[in-house]
């Protein structure tokens, strides 16, 4: 990787690590005989996508048709759109239909109506369930709820799959024993809602989970049918706060330029050209106040361990204030690259067209 090339914040990939992280996580899979659908709103990337069929994966998840026709046009014919069914895409969900095996979730009786009436062609449907996220999907202890909705899509073309979760909550669990708990009930509450559904004579009904701390930590599935994690690809500083992961698992980082430097009541500050509209605003609480990333030296084969006792203080649109140490700041130079690893690498990534690897290959993005 040539630094002399780097003008602007620029999305940096430690290939490496990204395919270490998949492999981790598909030979999990694999043990397990669950099916593994991978996210792949984390990566975005027909290339990276390359990587997990080279790893035997077949079916993947999205997060919206869009993406659903990006990676249908890359050859992926079975993919699943893990958002609520957006009515005014039917056509362009009608398109995937008769293309590939598409499915999609469900959360109301007016949905499944809307879809037996548009549809041109069958897809198998999930039921979206809240097992305590509460951010979407009917809350997994209703029962009858979730039983009369699968029973109002017999003998039509939405062919009733099962129940899906994504349990959110594991983002805001304080430790790692916090999350593993966070499965085991998530998982006890989906197995109730399944007896139920079997009682009610849906003897077939699976379950679909997916959130990258549950996944990560916890060795044993068993219960489950498919996980669906996506950040697991590249992980983030958020994945590390919570103790999911290893700083040294994390596989993509932001060059940002140094522009300036200030001192202002003994706090030492290093001013970066990468501000919300490179990174994102996402932040973390840590030590001293909000995190919004961490910042660590770049080099030629990538980025070297995170400075201690630094972290990313603030964003505006184009700025980033890093708060560093003073033997820290007399070393930074402006003019120099500093990396900063995101707090959230689904969203940071979004934000780009494409990776520079650490071996200086240039990877697209969809958009």
């Amino acid at each position: 990787m040539n630094l002399e090339l780097i003008e602007k914040p620029t999305l940096i990939l430690n290939p490496a690590r990204a395919q270490a992280n998949l492999e981790r996580m598909a030979a999990k899979a694999r043990r397990q005989a669950i099916r593994f659908r991978p996210h792949f709103k984390t990566h975005q990337s027909t290339e990276i996508g390359s990587w997990f069929r080279q790893a035997g994966v077949q079916a993947i998840t999205v997060s919206s048709v869009d993406m659903a026709q990006y990676f249908a046009e890359a050859g992926w014919t079975d993919i699943l759109i893990a958002f609520s069914t957006n009515w005014r895409q039917i056509r362009e969900i009608n398109d995937l239909a008769n293309r590939i095996h598409l499915e999609l979730l469900v959360e109301s009786t007016e949905t499944v109506h809307f879809l037996q009436e548009h549809l041109a062609a069958a897809v198998d449907a999930w039921i979206k369930v809240d097992v305590g996220a509460h951010r979407t999907g009917i809350p997994v202890q209703a029962h009858a709820r979730i039983c009369e909705l699968a029973a109002q899509m017999r003998g039509s073309r939405l062919r009733f799959r099962g129940l899906l979760t994504h349990a959110g909550q594991t983002y805001h669990a304080g430790s790692p024993p916090t999350i593993v708990e966070i499965f085991q009930q998530s998982l006890e509450s989906l197995t109730q809602a399944q007896a139920a559904l079997h009682q009610a004579g849906f003897l077939e009904t699976e379950l679909s989970y997916g959130d990258t701390p549950s996944c990560t930590l916890v060795e044993n599935w068993t219960g489950l049918n498919e996980v669906r994690p996506g950040n697991f690809i590249f992980y983030d500083m958020m994945q590390r706060y919570l103790g999911v992961c290893a700083e040294e698992d994390i596989a993509v980082a932001v060059a940002c330029p140094v522009v300036a430097k200030h001192i202002d009541e003994n706090i030492h500050r290093i001013v970066l050209y990468g501000g919300a509209v490179h990174l994102s605003k996402e932040m973390v609480e840590v030590a001293g106040g909000p995190a919004y990333g961490a910042v660590a030296p770049l080099q030629a084969d990538g980025w070297g361990p995170i400075l201690p006792g630094s972290r990313l203080t603030s964003l505006s649109q184009e700025h980033g204030l890093a708060q560093v140490t003073p033997e820290q700041f007399d070393q930074i130079q402006i003019g120099d690259l500093l990396a900063v690893v995101p707090v959230h690498s689904c969203l940071t990534v979004d934000l780009y067209r494409q990776y520079l690897t650490t071996e200086g290959q240039v990877i697209e993005i969809a958009g």
